[in-house]
């Protein structure tokens, strides 16, 4: 993000906000306006608006549109705030300045959204980064374990900016019970994340079942994927929707085992769970990559499970071991 200062702030109010105006009232700016162009007029105000997540462009349109200044101006007041006395004028200042924007933004065709919310690609990090700052009783979230080994890097540091988040919100008050998927347990990372969280008073389990990211905020705020690829986030704030989908969580929770637990008994029963899913994805015929991703392991991983099948079954081919079980009444729907 730009350091910001009284330059900057000056630059904000006098052709940022009237820039930003611009865009909600007009349902975006246009990638080839040439006032936005490099070397153009308002290309600093535009460059201002971007690096603060306000503006986001929007590559099947063509334009940049604006983003709630609510869901921003955390990012810039608070670190200010905690700088002490001296920045305390300064960030009164630019909590002024997005207050105006927010009335911009109340006013404009943009707010009349409703209840739901589209944040693209790196607005999603800062949104939620805002919406977990803001939480006061309880974090609920569902995290699929779906890493692979080339992105173990980034998912480990994006674990360690978690971790720092929210065990803020823990250290003021905020409860938080986390869900994962039992592979999560062989994730050197995620056991690091779960014992710095937990240390802290969070609450974090395990199920077998494939279930999608969800962030539930203050049971006010449910914050869910719009794509696939993870480009887009969905905030929900409609009272019913948040309510269906903690009561989705509730009751995954309540099937779902303990992570610190690693009792015999208890790794015992998941490997079973999990043997239970892979015969349960081989007899609905579900490709590699979507078995791996319901499981949350890799497709190398998921295709040793199946070998071991084989082996157990004594059957070369996947329709050979789909026979067999078929023939021996597995279905994976239960304890065999």
């Amino acid at each position: 993000m730009t350091e910001l200062g009284p330059e900057e702030r000056e630059l904000f109010e006098k052709v940022a906000t009237p820039l930003y105006e611009e865009a909600t009232l007009g349902g975006g700016l246009k990638e080839s306006d040439p006032r936005l162009e490099e070397g153009g007029e308002l290309r600093p105000a535009l460059d201002l608006l971007v690096s603060l997540n306000l503006l986001v462009f929007d590559r099947s349109t063509g334009q940049f549109m604006p983003v709630d200044p609510s869901t921003v101006s955390s990012h810039v007041v608070s670190p200010m705030s905690q700088q002490g006395t001296v920045l305390l004028k300064e960030s009164s200042e630019w909590a002024r300045a997005f207050g105006h924007l927010s009335q911009s933004w109340r006013r404009s065709p943009s707010s009349a959204r409703g209840p739901i919310t589209e944040f693209h690609k790196r607005a999603i990090g800062s949104f939620i980064e805002g919406a977990v700052r803001e939480a006061e009783l309880e974090l609920l979230t569902a995290q699929p374990q779906a890493a692979r080994d080339s992105a173990q890097v980034s998912r480990a540091s994006r674990l360690s900016v978690a971790a720092e988040r929210e065990i803020a919100a823990l250290d003021r008050g905020v409860s938080m019970r986390t869900l994962y998927q039992h592979s999560a347990r062989r994730h050197a990372p995620t056991r690091k994340y779960v014992a710095e969280v937990t240390e802290h008073g969070a609450e974090v389990r395990t199920l077998d079942e494939f279930f999608n990211r969800m962030i539930v905020i203050d049971r006010r705020l449910a914050i869910i994927p719009g794509a696939p690829d993870l480009s887009v986030a969905i905030a929900v704030r409609e009272p019913g929707l948040v309510t269906y989908l903690v009561d989705v969580f509730e009751r995954a929770w309540e099937r779902a085992r303990s992570f610190s637990n690693t009792e015999r008994t208890m790794m015992h029963d998941i490997a079973k769970e999990q043997r239970a899913m892979t015969i349960r994805m081989l007899i609905e015929g579900h490709s590699d990559p979507v078995s791996a991703k319901r499981l949350g392991v890799s497709a190398r991983t998921f295709a040793a499970y199946v070998a071991d099948l084989k082996g157990e079954y004594d059957a070369e081919t996947r329709f050979q071991l789909g026979y067999t079980m078929g023939q021996a009444g597995v279905s994976g729907l239960e304890e065999e």
